[in-house]
């Protein structure tokens, strides 16, 4: 006899549930063990007590220990509408950010749209520019375009683990390893050049090239 219809959301969402408890408890039992420090915080801090927008920027690879550290902050973050973007929506939700389903394959438009919303009501916004599948990086042209439309500045952040675990992926996904320093660099808030989506998008080199001089502020 075939199980019914219905038994198979309800088995779904039993596993999806204890996945996400699961990686709740890990995250919080070797998060507790990062001693973290940050460089660079200024410009970002000062835009906050002004009760002002911005973007965050970081790369999908250094996602996970990122999104950890900016906990219960009042953050949106857009979410890949992929299979996996489930598990992390809920998970970001327990650790207090506002999820946007999108990317830049999946639900582009919409996406888009809702960031620019959520900006332009104050919002802060984090998104992973080269996510959800790459190039590792290279900017996409989401985050650049909403910024723009905004009228808002970019904020990058960048991150240094003295030791960790380096995935064979294509985002070299990185996860530090238990006591690791996790030093957390940012840049200087940055407005988008251009005054159309296409001149936005094009301003890309220059954002990667922040990234760049974001990360030497981690390392340093």
């Amino acid at each position: 006899m075939t199980k019914p219809e219905t038994a198979r959301p309800a088995t779904a969402e039993w596993k999806l549930r204890l996945i996400v408890a699961f990686g709740l408890f890990a995250m919080w039992l070797i998060g507790l063990t990062w001693r973290y420090r940050t460089r660079n915080q200024e410009g970002w801090e000062r835009l906050r007590a002004e009760g002002k927008p911005f973007v965050y920027v970081l790369w999908h690879g250094t996602l996970l220990s990122l999104t950890y550290f900016h906990r219960h902050r009042d953050i949106a973050t857009l979410i890949s509408e992929h299979r996996d973007g489930e598990i992390i929506s809920r998970m970001v939700q327990a650790w207090g950010y506002r999820p946007i389903r999108g990317s830049t394959s999946r639900g582009a438009g919409r996406a888009l749209l809702a960031m620019i919303r959520e900006l332009e009501r104050g919002s802060v916004l984090a998104i992973t520019p080269d996510g959800p599948r790459g190039p590792a990086r290279k900017f996409q042209p989401g985050a650049l375009v909403a910024a723009q439309r905004a009228h808002v500045p970019v904020v990058p952040i960048t991150l240094h683990a003295s030791r960790a675990w380096r995935f064979n992926s294509w985002d070299g996904f990185t996860i530090p390893k238990p006591f690791a320093r996790v030093t957390v660099g940012y840049g200087t808030p940055t407005m988008v050049r251009g005054e159309t989506p296409r001149e936005a998008a094009a301003d890309a080199e220059r954002f990667e090239a922040l990234m760049r001089e974001a990360q030497a502020i981690a390392d340093a």
